[in-house]
């Protein structure tokens, strides 16, 4: 399914197939930018309109902001991520666990958040980005790996033990939902392992 990039290097750039990803998910973000409180409350994912069948919220929600702030924060970490695991994978293996970090950060809200009413912003899917470069960096670069693994580690244990990190609520104009992050690293790893594992199957036939 062409995953990974083999012994390419961190830095190696495929034009502009390298930045699909990237490029997909602000346009997406700027196109569902609600600059309307009405139009924000037609893209969120929100349970009970989830319930009631409007299934488009599952994905679009995670393309929605709170406002202008909450997308340049959220773009600046799109930017970030792709500076530091970018191009550990191929653009389709980008869009596998894009796919995969977003199925799982559903299923962990509706599954294990039965109080979260509603949610909007990139912030789960770019741990989940973050923690598939990891594993793909773990490859050519276990110095950088482990380093990254232990800044994900910690700011995934800060969150979990005191909350959202100082700073994060006022940049954002919001509450953050820091379980969004939990699940997308979980969701984003197990999505790449997976997806290794059958790269590496040999083809029938």
């Amino acid at each position: 399914m062409g995953l990974g990039k083999g012994d390419s290097g961190r830095h190696q750039s495929d034009g502009i197939l390298t930045w699909l990803l990237p490029i997909i998910v602000v346009v997406l973000a700027a196109g569902l930018a609600p600059w309307s409180e009405s139009a924000r409350e037609w893209l969120r994912f929100d349970r009970l309109a989830i319930a009631d069948g409007e299934y488009w919220r599952l994905l679009t929600g995670h393309f929605t902001h709170l406002g202008t702030s909450h997308f340049l924060l959220n773009c600046a970490g799109l930017l970030l991520v792709w500076y530091l695991v970018g191009t550990q994978f191929t653009a389709f293996g980008w869009l596998w666990i894009s796919a995969g970090t977003i199925i799982g950060i559903d299923l962990g809200f509706w599954l294990l958040e039965p109080q979260l009413v509603w949610y909007v912003g990139l912030s789960g899917l770019l741990h989940g980005l973050l923690a598939a470069g990891i594993i793909g960096t773990a490859n050519n670069d276990r110095q950088m790996a482990l380093l990254l693994v232990v800044m994900l580690a910690g700011k995934l244990g800060y969150e979990q033990l005191a909350g959202p990190l100082p700073g994060s609520v006022s940049s954002s104009g919001g509450s953050v939902i820091v379980n969004a992050h939990l699940y997308g690293a979980i969701a984003g790893a197990l999505t790449t392992v997976l997806l290794t594992f059958l790269s590496k199957q040999p083809k029938s036939g």
